[in-house]
């Protein structure tokens, strides 16, 4: 195996952040600021799913993560464990 093969190198595509906690923080709100951070890894689409009570919800629309969650307040979205994604297409 080449350790310079084109094949292993890592390719910046998507991007996936998760936050879980037991306290009382907002974690679709920190999950916010993760892809925020991570809006360089794709810029097509966003969207986060929560665990409210037992019932996976979740929000996602085409755009940037500030255009997305522009008008959401993150109150409204409350749970202990959030994901959330940024995407960037790819063909093949």
């Amino acid at each position: 195996m080449n350790v310079f093969d084109e094949n292993l190198k890592a390719h910046e595509e998507c991007g996936v952040f998760g936050f879980y906690n037991k306290n009382n923080y907002n974690s679709s709100e920190m999950v916010y600021y993760g892809l925020y951070s991570l809006q360089h890894r794709g810029q097509e689409n966003c969207g986060i799913a929560y665990n409210n009570n037992g019932n996976i919800l979740f929000y996602k629309d085409l755009g940037l993560v500030s255009e997305v969650f522009k008008n959401i307040s993150f109150k409204d979205y409350t749970g202990d464990i959030s994901i959330g994604h940024v995407r960037y297409s790819t063909t093949g």
